[in-house]
């Protein structure tokens, strides 16, 4: 196979650090990638390979160059996600993901996607009121939904984020669990507190839950009620009923946004058609104002294993139909 050689020269040096990784430990991986090999010196860096994988890491290079160039912060881990998207579509434009921020408390800086779908995501919404995201675990769906109610509830777009999730396992009877509500959906809705404590001191999200800015609400609660002025979250969607899914969807009041989330793969129902956001799919695809956004598994950016493990669930489940 003809190998090709190029060299390229960083004139800012203070991104070669992230650049490079601990140890080199990223231009390890964008040789393993590309199958190229990598030598260094100084702000020098020689690329030998197949001409197509050297363009590919080349333009890789670039473009991070480029977001430092902008002031957009490079760190090691988006190095990482920027290495994956690259070898996955070469010719994806990090800068207009990268460049995607959602501002959480001062503290904790900024959320910014990670790959093609979280960016749609984002967009889509801010761009409609209703915004229902499927897909696997691991792709980021909680959390940036979580981070977009953050933001607007931060910059007064929103009087209070209203989080929601069915309690499938204890058949809606918290009423055996002790505790008032709170403490009995607390179980259900862990992914969530998780979320909110990555994005704002713990501190804080206890002083807005005690003053109901923040709300926890078990999804069986939720009927009669007319939600203005919410960011308003429906995790683990796929547990919610027909009959659920429509009561919820109606809770809409003004000034407010609803994000529903969840994997139809991962349906404890008594039976798969149950599942209100499989029966939604259809019924309200074409209703502007409303946005779906499908994740795969090429979208997940929890460690490697995880797409593994899905993938492995997802050939095991079809061979078996």
């Amino acid at each position: 196979m003809k190998s090709d050689v190029k060299e390229l020269v960083f004139e800012n040096n203070s991104l070669i650090p992230e650049l490079f990784g601990s140890q080199d430990l990223n231009l390890k991986l964008i040789e393993k990638k590309f199958n190229i090999r990598i030598t260094t010196r100084e702000n020098h860096i020689r690329l030998k390979g197949a001409p197509e994988n050297i363009e590919t890491a080349k333009n890789l290079f670039m473009q991070l160059e480029k977001l430092h160039e902008v002031n957009l912060s490079v760190e090691n881990g988006d190095v990482k996600f920027a290495i994956r998207l690259m070898a996955e579509d070469p010719q994806v434009d990090l800068k207009a993901i990268f460049s995607e921020r959602i501002a959480v408390s001062p503290k904790k800086g900024y959320v910014t996607p990670k790959g093609p779908a979280q960016y749609q995501f984002i967009q889509s919404i801010r761009e409609n009121d209703i915004v229902l995201s499927i897909g696997p675990a691991g792709t980021g769906k909680t959390y940036l939904a979580v981070a977009m109610a953050v933001e607007g509830l931060l910059k007064k777009r929103f009087r209070r984020i209203v989080l929601v999730r069915p309690a499938v396992e204890a058949g809606e009877k918290l009423g055996y669990l002790p505790g008032d509500i709170a403490d009995k959906i607390n179980p259900y809705l862990m992914p969530l507190y998780d979320a909110l404590n990555n994005m704002m001191e713990g501190n804080q999200v206890r002083q807005l839950i005690d003053d109901a800015t923040i709300e926890i609400v078990p999804l069986a609660y939720m009927r009669g009620r007319t939600l203005s002025d919410s960011f308003i979250i429906l995790d683990e969607a796929q547990n919610a009923t027909r009959e659920q899914m429509k009561m919820f969807l109606t809770r809409l009041g003004f000034q407010s946004k609803m994000v529903v989330t969840g994997d139809i793969t991962q349906i404890d129902l008594p039976k798969y058609s149950d599942s209100g956001l499989i029966h939604i799919q259809s019924l309200l695809d074409e209703i502007q104002g409303i946005h779906f956004v499908y994740f795969s598994t090429k979208d997940v950016v929890r460690h490697e294993l995880v797409k593994k493990i899905i993938t492995a669930y997802a050939e095991t489940d079809s061979n078996q139909e």
